[in-house]
Order: structure tokens, then sequence, then C-alpha cells
């Protein structure tokens, strides 16, 4: 599998924070259950690698994935914890190269179009747009679409049910990110079926 194969198993990849290990396996299963398979878990809780260890394990129709990778070393972890693919919000010689070594499916994180040019360069030409409504959003993706064709975005921050459309309508737009498909409120009160519901609304965005 390669990055764009990656983005094309859903239009959405829910971004996820795993506060309470507790809930990891029933929330994959929730998401997979509605037809979300790929998640990256973010290394923004101290349960983030247990979790994608045991969703790995437990869920294995789930495509798991490592975010907010920061460099090489959160990779190897995220790696031997059972990830199948690793997201950045930006992109350092460091990371690079660990991740040519691993042979996974990369997203580094770009903002302009010159990090983007410099991201192709180095063999990335499918990338996450980070943080994307506050860098210009779909008008800015639009506007690279002229001199860039070649390069297919995953867009992430800031999107929410109301404009993943308005992204995915964008021909250089494979697929979107954002937290909304796994809202606090039900993931604390365990409340699968509403995010089963919330996946099967975000397939159905392609």
């Amino acid at each position: 599998m390669n990055a764009l194969e990656l983005l094309e198993h859903s239009p959405v990849m829910p971004v996820i924070v795993i506060h309470d290990l507790d809930t990891a396996v029933d929330l994959a299963r929730a998401l997979v259950t509605g037809g979300v398979r790929s998640l990256e878990i973010t290394l923004r809780s101290e349960n983030a690698l247990q979790a994608i260890r045991v969703i790995s394990k437990e869920v294995p129709e789930a495509l798991v994935g490592v975010g907010t990778v920061r460099n090489a070393r959160q990779l190897d972890q995220a790696l031997e914890a059972g990830a199948r693919f690793a997201v950045s919000p930006g992109l350092t010689p460091d990371i690079a190269h660990a991740v040519r070594l691993a042979g996974i499916p990369f997203l580094p994180g770009v903002a302009t179009a010159s990090e983007s040019m410099h991201a192709a360069d180095q063999g990335f030409t499918v990338q996450k747009l980070f943080p994307a409504e506050a860098v210009g959003g779909a008008a800015l993706l639009k506007a690279l679409y002229g001199p860039l064709p070649d390069i297919v975005f995953c867009p992430t921050g800031g999107i929410n049910a109301s404009n993943a459309a308005t992204y995915l309508a964008l021909p250089n737009v494979k697929c979107v990110g954002g937290s909304w498909l796994t809202p606090e409120n039900a993931v604390a009160g365990r409340d699968w079926a509403a995010i089963t519901r919330l996946a099967q609304e975000a397939c159905r965005l392609q």
C-alpha cells in the first residue's frame, strides 16, 4: 500500500486522541462498522502507543496509523506498536529518512506552496495540508492545483461535517482528516452507535 491507496480507503480519516485506553477497541470497532477503516491515532495522549497496539491486535480489519509524529524515535515506537502508516504536522530530514527506511505510507504536513514543493522533491507527493482552514483552506488548495497538479492532499485542521464536502469536491483532494467522527461526549458516554452513524455519514461524502 502506498500513500495514495491509503487515502482511497474512505473519504474521511478520523484524527483520534485516546484519553481512556478502555475505549480504544470499541471506538475502533464502531468506526470500522460504519465503513471507516483508516484510523489515525495521534501522539497527543500518554495512551496513544498502547492504543495503537491494542487496536492493531483486537481490530485486525482496521488500518491503524500514527499521527502527530515529530521525530524518528516516535515513528519507531509507533511501528513497534503496530502502526501501518504515519502522519506528521511537518517534514524534517530526520522524519523523511526514517520513513524511507520504514517503507510505510506517510503524509507530511505542509502549509505553503514552497513546503509542498520541498516535500514532493523528497518523494512525498501525497501530503497533509495543515492546519487547513487556518492557512487558506479550500481556496488555497484550488489555487495550488494549477501549478502543482500532481500533488494530492489530505487537508486536516478545522474540517468538519459542514465543510468536508467542499474540500472533497476539489480535484487534488482525495481524503480529509477530522476529529468530528469521534466527539468527546460520545466516546466518554460510550455511544458507539452514534459514532458508527457518523462514520456512515462520512462515507457517503464520496
